[in-house]
């Protein structure tokens, strides 16, 4: 696989997105969000593939197209994208039940997080995760395999700091740790966590466990990898 250059800069600290870095996307999310579009047109398959294809996501196949608003929009913005098209709910009573239904969702994890973050943080590494997600759901998931104690920062898109590719959350994470941004490399699946990075002067890793491509990311990475798993093979190698 074909990468650029890695920087010179050490790496001191791991900031991870959630969905499609730590939690494979599609395994994740793609059986959700077809029940999640029935339940909400009351099982009008017509209505429920109609506002699907408005989001991004393909019922008949259960699949999200890459640039579906989803994979890398707030759940503010995917409420904001789905209301018009649900005129018997509110704004509010649809981002209250896309939050609480996410919570309920079962996380397919990428590698093993547990040992494999343990092993992270014994290399003195500090880590932190930076989603798009909405914090409650967010610890919810991190909580339900074991993970939430491993970070040092978790913001979500309601937590203060504003939402990628912003780097409001990326600076909050380097002001917590206490480290230079330039010595943290933002880790993720799309290219909104990787513009992140950038402008927060940070080393930006691409990984392949959502669906942007290789040729998406590369533009935007340092390095792109297939998954997390091989981020410590190659930190050793820089």
């Amino acid at each position: 696989m074909p990468i650029s250059a890695p920087t010179s800069a050490p790496i001191s600290g791991l900031l991870f997105d959630k969905d499609g870095t730590l939690f494979d996307f599609g395994a994740t999310w793609e059986g959700w969000a077809k029940a999640f579009l029935l339940r909400i047109c009351t099982n009008d398959r017509a209505r429920a593939t109609a506002l699907g294809w408005h989001i991004g996501f393909d019922l008949a196949n259960r699949r999200f197209q890459s640039d579906s608003i989803v994979i890398a929009d707030t759940p503010a913005g995917i409420a904001q994208a789905m209301i018009p098209h649900l005129p018997e709910t509110t704004y509010d009573q649809l981002l209250e039940t896309l939050n609480n239904e996410a919570e309920q969702v079962s996380q397919i994890e990428v590698v093993p997080l547990v040992p494999y973050l343990e092993k992270l943080r014994s290399t003195g590494l500090r880590l932190g995760v930076a989603t798009n997600d909405a914090i409650s759901p967010a610890l919810v998931h991190l909580d339900s395999v074991g993970i939430r104690g491993h970070f040092d920062f978790i913001a979500g898109s309601d937590s203060g700091f504003g939402a990628k590719p912003a780097p409001g959350q990326l600076l909050g994470f380097a002001r917590a740790v206490d480290l230079d941004p330039g010595v943290i490399a933002m880790v993720g699946d799309s290219a909104h966590d990787l513009v992140a990075g950038r402008a927060a002067g940070m080393v930006t890793i691409g990984v392949l466990t959502g669906y942007a491509s290789e040729s998406d990311l590369a533009p935007h990475a340092d390095v792109v990898l297939p998954d997390i798993g091989h981020i410590p093979g190659w930190i050793v190698g820089k």
